[in-house]
């Protein structure tokens, strides 16, 4: 089996890209001096150098990548080491334009930028195996190496072409899926718009059309495309494991959906050794941190709870956003550090010295323009103390509440045009479900809808639209063993290849939910319903609602008002030895907060209200120890309950029952016992 830690690290992984070739080599022992001052364990090397290391197609120079590793295992700094294969030579596209990839319109993109790669063409994939096998030919032994980097950011920018070589690529692709171009008229419903396909030569990829494509063929491109780049991927893993066996194989996802919508991490997961992520603030008025968290748990539940490693991140800030405002100071080290309190083993960032050309030059990095001389490069080197104070938490395993079901292929599919409202956004709803959880102070897993929920108490579906029989099964069979389940809106409605359900909606869902929705009732832009419950209490929902008729289950909320004024909004439905809620409207985060209020109150959740607003208190696990994380991301000085003595391990001082956590601040005790 390939490792699944970076080879001979023994410490929490800090540090970030290097990219030497950036600089003279007069630079490099500074460089080096420097990342011992700072407590670097491990940088990543040579992601986007294939240009320098095969300067003509077939000549190599590997002269300055063996000095610069070389000088990095002389000063006890471990090597991520990148096979190139994001960025082409300009040499190759030359020699093969057609590697360009096109746009669904027809425009192919030129050279110039990153990323600029037709999967499916037969050449790059030549190119990249034959630059790889060089790359572990060379460094599979090389004492410094500790993982391979493989490719850069997968999806970004570019995941699907649709070129000649694309289409021919996804005839074969449905040949393997389907077998025959029934199979494939049959998945498709393409009896609709007399779309029906003769034989698999007639099929092209969704290009520009004069209305809507058919939506079964433009989910399955987007699998397809998903596929081919996974596929190039395990082309050079394999190459990698055959040649350095024993060094862990990865890529760096980037699975907060703010950042990334075209790959199916579950998918990916399975496929790399060490799951690694990527992650930037979205300066968009959100509070950052609750999508920090949200990343971080996504990337968790996708290595199976595994400790994982955040590849990239920033100092302060980004340069390819509208406004990109620097962190506040303490800032970077709670980001970091609300990573490692959910599961990284590391901090890594992207980059180390902060580029003086090219178009990343105004993305901040470990070693500012401004030197050592400026606040950034201090804080650095405090974090990189903590980073090393923290170094037994490694391999321990943080501890979920809740679990929230996820799914990317929903998510493409819902995606897709002619949905009821455009205002439904499953990726909305997922934030906003994340964010009351958050609030309520409960560690969150994300879950696969056909995964095994038996684990957890509370599990929560946002947003499912296409939900398999299967889901629709592992979600019943949750409750009626016992579990709680929440379940939103416009869940349960296609299957796999976005064809309804036979009945009525929500499909699979009907029994576990006890009810039936007639009609969806979207609400127009800025209108608002009125939901009211037994006590006259009410709630505020808007964008959606819908006509439940209830087959068993309770009615809790009313519509108050509007089309469906009198009929269910928050039903409640016991099942076996469990409860099933549904709500068909968008409720405000109050509403939300009361609807989790009760699930929680079924699920035998205590409440949490001891905690303060803002306040992350996080628990990792393993055979070193209990470790809790509190993370203070308010203005205020707080007191966290501990339950239990313990050693604060960044200042070394004894907690006794309660754990003082200054204002914007980062304390972890080690619990006794």
């Amino acid at each position: 089996m390939p490792e699944t830690t970076p080879k001979g690290l023994t410490r929490l992984a800090f540090g970030g890209d290097y990219n030497p070739e950036q600089w003279p080599e007069s630079v490099w022992q500074e460089d080096v001096r420097l990342m011992r001052e700072a407590g670097v364990t491990m940088v990543s090397v040579g992601i986007f150098s294939w240009a320098l290391l095969e300067p003509e197609q077939g000549v190599y120079d590997f002269g300055w990548l063996d000095r610069i590793i070389g000088l990095l295992h002389e000063n006890g700094i471990r090597v991520d080491l990148g096979t190139p294969t994001v960025s082409p030579p300009a040499w190759f596209y030359r020699a093969h334009p057609e590697a360009l990839p096109v746009t669904a319109d027809g425009t192919r993109y030129e050279f110039g930028s990153r990323g600029a790669i037709c999967h499916s063409n037969a050449d790059y994939r030549a190119a990249a195996a034959n630059i790889t096998t060089q790359l572990a030919e060379r460094y599979g032994n090389h004492p410094a190496l500790a993982m391979w980097h493989v490719f850069n950011e997968y999806g970004v920018p570019v995941s699907a072409c649709y070129c000649d070589s694309c289409a021919a690529h996804f005839r074969r692709w449905l040949t393997t899926t389907y077998q025959t171009v029934d199979g494939v008229n049959e998945a498709w419903g393409t009896a609709f718009w007399s779309q029906r396909y003769g034989d698999l030569g007639q099929i092209n990829p969704p290009r520009l059309t004069p209305t809507a494509v058919n939506p079964a063929q433009a989910l399955d491109y987007t699998r397809f495309a998903d596929a081919t780049m996974r596929e190039n991927f395990i082309a050079e893993r394999d190459i990698l494991h055959r040649l350095a066996p024993g060094i862990p194989v990865t890529t760096n996802f980037m699975a907060a959906l703010s950042q990334c919508e075209s790959v199916d991490y579950w998918a990916w997961g399975r496929e790399v050794d060490l799951v690694t992520n990527d992650h930037y603030l979205i300066t968009d008025g959100r509070r950052t941190h609750v999508n920090l968290a949200m990343a971080a748990d996504l990337t968790r539940s996708v290595a199976g709870g595994a400790p994982w490693l955040l590849l990239e991140h920033s100092t302060s800030g980004v340069n390819w956003q509208p406004r990109n405002p620097a962190k506040a100071p303490g800032q970077m080290a709670r980001n970091a550090l609300s990573h490692v309190a959910r599961g990284s083993d590391g901090a890594m960032f992207f980059q180390w010295r902060q580029s003086r050309r090219g178009a990343e030059k105004f993305h901040s990095a470990m070693l500012p323009h401004g030197g050592t001389e400026t606040r950034v490069w201090r804080e650095v080197v405090e974090l990189g103390a903590s980073v090393e104070e923290l170094s037994r938490i490694r391999g321990t395993r943080t501890q979920a509440d809740v679990a929230v079901v996820w799914d990317w292929q929903s998510w493409w599919a819902q995606k897709l045009e002619w949905r009821p409202s455009q205002d439904h956004d499953a990726r909305e709803r997922a934030d906003a479900f994340y964010e009351a959880l958050y609030d309520r102070h409960l560690t969150v897993d994300f879950a696969h809808p056909e995964a095994d929920l038996s684990a957890y108490p509370l599990v929560v579906v946002p947003a499912l639209y296409l939900t398999t029989e299967a889901a629709g099964r592992n979600l019943q069979r949750y409750v009626e063993q016992g579990g709680t389940l929440v379940v939103s809106y416009f869940s349960g409605i296609v299957d796999e290849h976005d064809a309804v359900h036979e009945g009525a909606y929500p499909g699979p869902l009907r029994d576990v939910l006890g009810l039936t929705v007639e009609e969806f009732s979207p609400l127009l832009a800025d209108e608002r319903v009125r939901v009211t419950g037994p006590d006259g209490s009410e709630l505020t929902g808007d964008i959606w609602t819908e006509f439940v008729v209830p087959r068993g289950a309770e009615t809790v909320w009313t519509y108050a008002e509007g089309l469906t004024a009198d009929h269910p909004a928050v039903t409640r439905h016991r099942l076996g030895e469990g409860t099933a809620w549904y709500v068909s409207t968008r409720l405000d985060a109050h509403g939300l907060d009361a609807l989790l209020g009760w699930a929680a109150d079924d699920a035998r959740i205590a409440p949490r209200a001891e905690l303060p607003y803002d306040v992350e208190v996080v628990r990792r696990e393993g055979e070193s120890g209990s470790f809790l994380f509190a993370i203070n991301h308010s203005a205020s000085d707080v007191k966290v309950p501990l339950g239990a003595d313990g050693t604060e391990l960044l200042t070394g001082e004894r907690a006794a029952g309660g754990l003082a956590v200054p204002a914007g601040a980062v304390r972890v005790v080690r619990l006794d016992g």
